[in-house]
């Protein structure tokens, strides 16, 4: 297998980004949608230059519904992915539709894919994870999410606000363990992918104009984040 190559600048001050070519560090299971158009450089945020304790530069921060708005801080984790620090959502508010968002500032794109390394730690009302892309503002972008106490994998448009369904997927998804979600968009079409199986083929035209990634959670999820990769194809 070609090994992988990666290069890193900082931007915003702290935030570490790579551009990664060859094969992905897991092996796919199933071959994603062929995506039109050139790609560009991958963008991944990896928060371990960015200081403990505090929320990372180079993010917005929303909340879906009511509740707290939620806190987000780098911790350091030793059982990261990409060790030593991660993105926590450490709020345990447990407002039932509440949904924290943290959404990167760049890049804007239509096209592409987003995936992240999720850790569900604890939560009484949800253990969830999730990822959002064409995101307007906390009340308008694309959604999906995996979560521990259902187990299941969901796809959602938010628009105004409200939470709508599109698709679903049941099937084992464990508290305390890495995995990798991950979403691949083009047009109406999305994919959405659990630990690199595609779990999701839905389509959509709720949101069909640029708009940027971050990661969220619901109610009183506390969850870890690593390695949240944008992939845009211009």
């Amino acid at each position: 297998m070609q090994r992988t190559h990666q290069f890193a600048v900082t931007i915003f001050g702290a935030i570490t980004l790579s551009s990664v070519f060859g094969t992905p560090r897991r092996p796919i299971a199933t071959v994603p949608m062929r995506l039109q158009g050139q790609t560009a450089s991958a963008v991944t945020w990896h928060f371990d230059s960015m200081p403990a304790g505090q929320p990372p530069a180079g993010f917005s921060f929303g909340r879906t519904g009511g509740g707290r708005v939620g806190h987000w801080i780098v911790q350091s984790a030793p059982d990261a992915p990409s060790a030593p620090n991660v993105l926590a959502q450490v709020d345990s508010d447990r407002t039932d539709y509440r949904f924290p968002v943290a959404a990167a500032l760049s890049p804007t794109f239509t096209d592409g894919s987003v995936s992240v390394e999720c850790k569900p730690v604890s939560g009484h009302v949800d253990r969830a994870c999730g990822l959002v892309f064409r995101y307007q503002d906390e009340n308008n972008y694309y959604l999906t999410r995996a979560n521990a106490l259902e187990d299941n994998v969901r796809f959602y448009y938010v628009k105004n606000g409200r939470r709508i369904q599109l698709a679903n997927w049941s099937g084992k998804v464990t508290s305390g363990d890495w995995h990798e979600l991950r979403a691949e968009f083009q047009g109406d079409h999305m994919e959405v992918y659990w630990d690199g199986t595609k779990r999701i083929d839905a389509h959509d035209h709720t949101f069909s104009g640029p708009g940027r990634v971050g990661v969220w959670t619901k109610a009183d999820s506390h969850t870890l984040f690593d390695d949240l990769t944008a992939r845009p194809r211009g």
